[in-house]
């Protein structure tokens, strides 16, 4: 079950949230409400969060029962578990089927591979264990004396599969103890309509066009249709994801949580070091924190901070999927950022707004063909057409094929809302009614109701419809 479906949005939610508000054991109801969530499309691996949450609420206590020396070995120990279960599911297939490939080249004979289904979630809800494991072990965080409050931490459902990543320590007290108001529950609603409509009327729009034109055969593919499928990606990657953390801010906004912000108009960066403060920032801050800072961060010298930089977005890249193209796409970036430091920030900050923000945009839709591409050939393929070079054997389709009207829109209201539109108008800018007039305030609050529910009513007109709903996640 996904956020945008007909299924959860007139079914599962508002059962949720009776049951929710007219229960008084609300963390246990949420915590069976989100295990339901996740067995109903991953039955199986239900335990698997059960043991997670079991496992490192034991690791957890004991961390903060032991002196410095055991601390440091329970909490590498903690790490290590976590570890083991991510590379398991997530890495073990794409390990043994890599050295298989370097053994083969001297003439061993490869290891058995093995096809292991991935669970849903799992990047999300062990790097948030191993943060709180970090967290306990450094004081940032208390431990938590009551298992399950801890597995509703690890297994609350609204930012249980896609995000973002929570810490411990900014939703402790709420777990503890929260009240909902209407304000919030009000701007929860606003939230994930948002992002409901930013996932199903952009991207999954977009997506239509972006799979089809990555699925052509390559001796098809011209220079138009490569940048119109670059783009087009570069829409559906950022909607898709920027969507779902709004509906699961928004989802939990209802219920009396505030999760961090995970994006902060990313496409108007105007450098790659920009692209990183503003895209998937929970994440970001989670490299930041728990590896970068910890390899010495900018404080070792310049060869050892462009060493961690390496090393982070290797890891990066990696923790995005199990498959080379993922790990080229964190070098990739990694590089520019390297790059970057090394002086060319200065470069860019002497240079005009336009030109900056092209480069970092040439860069962000050319590191999005890596990432989407299925092997460094297609991507080596559709980066030449890109930049002119080579020409299509066959045309089998033309670009007018794939602009159809609501694909045009689409592409239109995706650079538009890609914008900080209110920072822009000085209609949206007043924050309160103390602010400016009453009327005016008003009349400001009209329209941002008119436009969400108009933006609710195509959003389950087109999810009604049967519209194309691909569920990115599944590839993480």
């Amino acid at each position: 079950m996904v956020f945008s479906s007909i299924t959860f949005i007139f079914y599962f939610l508002p059962v949720f949230l009776l049951g929710y508000f007219f229960t008084r054991y609300r963390n246990a109801f949420l915590l069976l409400i989100s295990l339901f969530f996740y067995a109903w499309g991953e039955v199986g691996y239900v335990f698997l969060i059960l043991g997670s949450s079991i496992v490192n609420y034991g690791f957890g206590r004991w961390i903060a029962a032991s002196r410095d020396g055991q601390k440091k070995r329970f909490l590498f120990a903690g790490i290590f578990l976590n570890l083991l279960v991510i590379c398991g599911f997530k890495y073990l297939t794409f390990l043994t089927t890599t050295l298989n490939a370097l053994t083969g080249m001297i003439g061993f004979t490869g290891m058995p591979v093995y096809s292991i289904h991935l669970p849903l979630g799992i990047s999300f809800f062990t790097f948030q264990a191993m943060s709180y494991l970090v967290d306990v072990y450094r004081g940032d965080a208390p431990v938590e004396k009551n298992p399950f409050n801890l597995m509703l931490y690890i297994a609350m459902f609204p930012q249980l599969v896609a995000g973002p990543i929570v810490r411990f320590q900014s939703i402790y007290a709420k777990i503890h103890k929260r009240v909902v108001t209407l304000d919030a529950f009000v701007e929860g609603i606003g939230y994930f309509i948002i992002g409901l409509g930013q996932k199903v009327l952009i991207a999954n729009t977009v997506a239509s066009t972006a799979d089809k034109i990555f699925a052509l055969p390559m001796i098809q593919l011209d220079q138009p249709l490569a940048w119109l499928g670059a783009v087009t990606y570069t829409l559906q990657i950022y909607y898709d994801f920027a969507g779902y953390s709004n509906m699961a801010i928004g989802l939990g906004l209802m219920v009396g949580f505030r999760f961090p912000e995970n994006f902060n108009f990313p496409y108007v960066s105007r450098s790659i070091t920009e692209f990183w403060r503003r895209w998937h920032m929970t994440l970001s801050r989670w490299f930041r924190d728990y590896l970068y800072i910890p390899l010495g961060g900018n404080q070792r010298g310049a060869a050892r901070t462009y060493f961690n930089l390496f090393v982070v977005f290797f890891l990066c890249g990696l923790w995005h999927g199990a498959s080379w193209t993922f790990v080229a796409w964190g070098v990739y970036h990694g590089c520019f950022l390297i790059v970057e430091r090394m002086g060319l920030s200065r470069i860019l900050g002497r240079m005009p707004r336009g030109l900056t923000h092209l480069y970092a945009m040439l860069v962000v839709v050319f590191g999005w063909v890596l990432f989407r591409a299925e092997s460094f050939s297609q991507a080596g393929i559709f980066m030449q057409r890109m930049v002119g070079m080579g020409a299509p054997s066959q045309h089998q389709f033309t670009l007018e094929y794939y602009l159809q009207t609501d694909v045009l829109l689409a592409l239109f209201m995706g650079v538009v809302f890609s914008l900080p539109i209110k920072e822009l108008i000085p209609f949206f800018r007043f924050g309160t009614a103390g602010e400016c007039h009453r009327a005016f305030f008003l009349l400001r609050s009209l329209c941002m109701v008119t436009f969400q529910a108009f933006l609710l009513f195509f959003s389950i007109m087109s999810l009604s419809s049967g519209s194309y709903n691909p569920f990115i996640y599944f590839r993480f």
